[in-house]
């Protein structure tokens, strides 16, 4: 086991009507809001609604700024340091899921900054202080409510690049399982494939001495694995809601990875696919997850029979090891298919002739990964094997 720091400063509020408490709780960091969101789905719900409501009951003064899209944009992000620093906000409120979350982030740790917000994806700067955030979660997918990691698209270059540092961790995460009904199916498969992406990228490592955390990855990915179902044919199934946002938050806000040495080559790869294509990132996730590990399995069989044989319920093959650990990855790649995702870049309409354009940019900082290093060609050979 690997020594570590382990820091989780977000206070959840989780269960049945908290985001009617979002004003009370808004007031103890500020006294004028930004109030950050996507596009009309939280209209539509009442939910916009109920948190203007509970915003006024709290006296506090708010402005607007809505428009984050899936990967979420630098352009808006400028925008909103700009909104804040006019205004004198003194408190964000993000209400959605991962990608107004993390908008909302690069607002709150640019505001102070007097340079260019992007400094602190490129590493040319740490941010140092931050506007207080506050979050209430309507998808459960990304954990960007309690994570450190902060994701943004630059649209010059179609870079998407993160941030991870433990200062992006919001103040307060409201979750209630009951703003997840009126996801579409697609959405809630894509939630399931990153959260359990978000676990399997700490869970395959080669470290030894870490049962613990071995055993709480495979609890994560079980409970996914029998909840996501229920809510895809009940999408009000309350008590499988709570299991996957629960997991979700805690698959990613660094528990399940302390002691251990993490990988990310998968999460870098997609990031191309959703930065050119605009993909879904679980969706995405769940066409180049697969891939790699049949890419890498074979010299690191150890991590791969566990997850064979613990998560997917495959009968171990003492003579073939390697059979077994195939069959657990067919058994992951059958498993998101079922749930309605796509398994191949050829079903994302996603074609092969930019495959090493991304390659390129996927290892333009360096070799991907913990587990095995992947340079250009390897990254190139994940790609083509996706198709």
């Amino acid at each position: 086991m690997e020594n570590f720091q382990f820091l989780s400063s977000t206070r959840i509020i989780f269960g049945k009507g908290t985001e009617e408490k979002v004003g009370h709780e808004a007031k103890k960091y500020g006294s004028k809001v930004l109030l950050h969101y996507g596009g009309g789905s939280i209209r539509r719900s009442g939910l916009y609604d109920r948190i203007v409501r509970s915003l006024q009951e709290a006296g506090l003064e708010f402005l607007e700024l809505s428009g984050v899209k899936p990967n979420p944009r630098l352009s808006l992000v400028q925008e909103g340091i700009k909104l804040c620093r006019e205004h004198k906000i003194d408190f964000i409120l993000a209400v959605g899921g991962g990608s107004v979350i993390d908008s909302a982030k690069a607002i709150a740790v640019g505001v102070p900054y007097q340079g260019d917000v992007w400094d602190f994806f490129t590493k040319a700067a740490k941010p140092q202080e931050k506007l207080p955030l506050g979050v209430v979660l309507t998808i459960p997918a990304s954990g960007s409510e309690s994570s450190n990691s902060c994701v943004i698209t630059n649209e010059e270059g179609s870079l998407k690049w993160g941030m991870n540092y433990n200062i992006n961790r919001p103040t307060f995460a409201i979750m209630n399982p009951e703003l997840c009904y009126t996801l579409p199916p697609y959405q809630r498969a894509a939630g399931a494939v990153d959260i359990m992406a978000h676990i399997m990228e700490r869970y395959f490592t080669d470290e030894t001495h870490v049962e613990l955390t071995d055993r709480l990855c495979e609890a994560g990915l079980k409970t996914v694995i029998n909840n996501i179902p229920l809510v895809l044919a009940d999408p009000q199934n309350y008590d499988a809601w709570a299991e996957i946002m629960l997991t979700g938050s805690l698959a990613h806000n660094g528990q399940f990875g302390v002691g251990r040495v993490e990988d990310w080559a998968s999460h870098r790869i997609e990031h191309e696919l959703s930065a050119l294509y605009d993909v879904a990132h679980g969706a995405g996730l769940a066409t180049i997850f697969p891939a790699w590990a049949k890419y890498v399995y074979e010299k690191h069989l150890n991590p791969f029979l566990k997850f064979a044989v613990r998560v997917w319920n495959v009968d171990q093959d003492f003579a073939s090891p390697e059979r077994t650990a195939l069959e657990g990855i067919k058994r992951m790649k059958t498993f998101f298919s079922s749930i309605g995702m796509p398994v191949t870049l050829g079903e994302l309409k996603i074609p092969a002739d930019r495959l090493e354009e991304m390659a390129e940019k996927a290892t333009s900082r360096g070799p991907l990964g913990n587990l095995e290093k992947l340079y250009k060609e390897d990254v190139l050979a994940i790609l083509k094997s996706a198709l």
